[in-house]
C-alpha cells in the first residue's frame, strides 16, 4: 500500500465528490476525505484535521479544498509528501466577493439555502457536457445533506481566508496544478500563476470541463491524478 491520500472536497460537497476517482484509487491507496466544518477559521480547522491525520500523506483538494490544502502546507508542510491543487484560488477574498457571501449566509439563515445553490452557485458550477444535469442533482443532494450551518460556517472561512502565494513558493514536494479549462470561479489564469509559483509543478487542463473535473471528465481527472500519485 503507497502514502495514505488525503482528498479536500469543494464547499458544500462531501466525499461523493470524489467518488470516481476513489472508486479507481482504493486498491492502491488508504483514501481519506475528511469533513470540513466545526470552525468558523480555516486555520481553526486545519489544526484540527492535522490532529486526525497520519504522519505522512498525499493531499489534494479542489476549490476550498484546495484552499483549506493551502494553509494545511503552511500550517505542516513537512507531513505533506506531494501536493495536488484542482480549481482554486490562493489569493484573499476581495471585499465585493466577501460582501456577496454575507448576503448568502442572510438567506441561507432565512431558510433559503436550496436558492442560493441552485440560483448562485450551481449556474457557474460546470461546462455544458452530456452529464451536467447529473451532477448538478448530486451537487444539490450534498449542499442540502450538509445544511445551512455548515454552509455559514465554510462561507466565513472562506471570507477570512488569507493569501498563500508565498505559501506556494515554499513548496518543495511533488505538486499538480489541475484545472477545468471552462472553469468560471477559478478561471485558468489563476492556476497558470499557481504553477508559475511552485518549482517543478505540473500544470493539468481537463478539456469539456469546468470547476468540478473530477465528476465533469472523470476519467481524465483520474489519470492526471494517478501520474501525479506516482511521479
Amino acid at each position: 500500500m503507497a502514502e495514505p491520500l488525503v482528498m479536500l472536497a469543494g464547499m458544500m460537497c462531501d466525499a461523493r465528490l470524489f467518488q470516481p476517482q476513489t472508486r479507481a484509487l482504493e486498491a492502491h491507496y488508504d483514501i481519506m476525505i475528511p469533513p470540513l466544518y466545526g470552525a468558523n477559521r480555516i486555520a481553526d480547522l486545519v489544526r484540527a484535521l492535522l490532529l486526525k491525520l497520519p504522519e505522512r500523506f498525499a493531499l489534494a483538494g479542489l476549490s476550498m479544498g484546495g484552499i483549506i490544502a493551502m494553509e494545511m502546507m503552511r500550517q505542516a508542510s513537512g507531513q505533506i509528501t506531494r501536493l495536488a491543487l484542482m480549481d482554486t484560488n490562493p489569493f484573499a477574498e476581495p471585499k465585493t466577493r466577501q460582501d456577496v457571501r454575507a448576503q448568502q449566509i442572510a438567506k441561507v439563515q432565512a431558510g433559503g439555502l436550496a436558492s442560493v445553490i441552485r440560483d448562485e452557485m450551481k449556474p457557474h458550477y460546470l461546462a455544458r457536457t452530456e452529464n451536467r444535469q447529473q451532477i448538478l442533482d448530486l451537487c444539490m443532494d450534498m449542499a442540502l445533506g450538509l445544511g445551512d450551518d455548515v454552509f455559514v460556517e465554510q462561507s466565513r472561512m472562506l471570507a477570512g481566508r488569507i493569501d498563500q502565494t508565498d505559501t506556494l513558493a515554499k513548496v518543495a514536494v511533488p505538486t499538480l496544478i489541475l484545472f477545468g479549462a471552462e472553469d468560471q470561479l477559478c478561471p485558468p489564469e489563476r492556476h497558470y500563476a499557481m504553477a508559475a509559483l511552485i518549482a517543478g509543478a505540473k500544470l493539468e487542463r481537463i478539456d469539456n470541463a469546468g470547476h468540478l473535473p473530477c465528476l465533469e471528465q472523470p476519467d481524465a481527472t483520474t489519470t492526471a491524478l494517478q501520474r501525479w500519485l506516482e511521479a
